[in-house]
This record gives structure tokens, C-alpha cells and sequence, in this order.
């Protein structure tokens, strides 16, 4: 019988939703940034915090996180989940206002990134760093 091929787990953080979620995300990151050998993780925790800071505020339910490493090129992705409904968008940029600015540093700093509903409920949002 051949042997069977097993996917390889990706490492996976479910926060509550609290103000110690983004933190705790950041520190996720930055733990797999160094497993992987990657010396500049100041981008990737800007991302992360900026993702979970979204899910916190617009979303509802856990906050899940995972970390892989892209198929084609190697490079990191960040993906966070929620239950919410809406999808994130960019906002105009308003500068009297004190938020919303998360996703357009995330448009920013990252290769690439995107949002999808979920077919069981809520939305994924991913960056490519």
C-alpha cells in the first residue's frame, strides 16, 4: 500500500475577543517568524495587529490566526478569521478621525492581501508579508 500524503499542520491561535488580542497574535507571529529563520518580523506584527484589531472591533466571536508559508514562493501569510458578517473594506481617508486606518497600512506593508466570506459564516482576511 503507498504511503499516504499528510498535509503538515498550520500553526493555528484562537483568541478570545479581548484587548489582549492583538498582542497575543503579535507574539504568535513573531514565534514563527524566528522557527522559520525570518530576522525582520516588525512588518508581519504590524499586519497581524491591524488584522485581529479589525476582527476584534467589526467581528464577532473568536478571533482564529494561522500562519503558513506560501506554496509558490515561500513567503508568509497571515490569515485571521471571524464570525462577522460584513467584509473589510478601505476607508477614505478621514484625518480627523482617531481609527480606521488599519487596513490601508495593511494594503501598505504586505505583497498582497484579500478578504473572503466563509461558507460557514463570518470572513477570512489574509496578508502575504
Amino acid at each position: 500500500m503507498p504511503p499516504t500524503a499528510v498535509a503538515p499542520e498550520v500553526p493555528t491561535l484562537v483568541l478570545e475577543p479581548s484587548e489582549r488580542a492583538p498582542s497575543l497574535a503579535r507574539r504568535f507571529v513573531a514565534g514563527w517568524f524566528r522557527e522559520w529563520g525570518i530576522a525582520d518580523d516588525s512588518d508581519a506584527r504590524v499586519v497581524v495587529s491591524e488584522l485581529v484589531t479589525n476582527s476584534l472591533v467589526h467581528g464577532e466571536g473568536p478571533i482564529v490566526v494561522r500562519v503558513l508559508r506560501d506554496e509558490c514562493d515561500g513567503r508568509p501569510v497571515i490569515e485571521t478569521w471571524d464570525g462577522g458578517p460584513g467584509l473589510p473594506e478601505i476607508k477614505p481617508e478621514d484625518h480627523a478621525s482617531t481609527s480606521g486606518r488599519g487596513l490601508l497600512m495593511v494594503s501598505q506593508l504586505a505583497l498582497e492581501w484579500g478578504t473572503r466570506p466563509l461558507l460557514e459564516g463570518g470572513k477570512l482576511t489574509w496578508a502575504k508579508c
